[in-house]
């Protein structure tokens, strides 16, 4: 009797430890509120809760506080404040980093912009206008593990 005690308490711990594991966060930075909301409902949609900001000053004070949290971080190049490209540039100052995945959702196109943006620390690109499976295809190519199974 106390065994099954000790086991349903057990088991309740390891639901615990696997509810945790399974909510998995995203960092949206983007300048446009549309492209936030375009991008948060994707993101949601495929299981991962998620946090945004205006420019890339406050994402990255977003980013420091949450890194350990956070699975991906979707950033636009071009904002005020700080562009996307200055805070993956900040991000990988920062060893501890080095394996965050970082894409840029942007319009820039230009091959010498996407070398920089490269250079710089950028996993992957997405090109707007972009689908949802274009996100996804990227999200799993730079190895993004999805909370739930893509419906893309």
């Amino acid at each position: 009797m106390i065994g099954d005690g000790f086991r349903r308490e057990e088991k309740r711990q390891n639901d615990q430890i696997d509810l945790e594991i399974s909510t998995m966060n995203a960092l949206i930075i983007d300048d446009s509120l549309a492209m936030r909301r375009i991008l948060g409902t994707i993101m949601t949609g495929l299981g991962f809760e998620t946090f945004e900001a205006k420019d890339g000053a406050e994402g990255l004070a977003v980013f420091l506080e949450k890194a350990d949290t956070i699975e991906v971080t979707l950033v636009d190049w071009n904002m005020p404040v700080m562009t996307g490209i200055e805070f993956v540039e900040e991000v990988r100052s920062k060893n501890e980093f080095d394996t965050h995945k970082l894409m840029m959702v942007t319009t820039e196109t230009e091959p010498s912009r996407m070398a920089r943006a490269l250079m710089a620390g950028v996993d992957e690109f997405v090109m707007k206008p972009f689908t949802q499976e274009i996100l996804v295809d990227k999200l799993k190519l730079i190895g993004v593990r999805m909370p739930s199974p893509a419906e893309a």
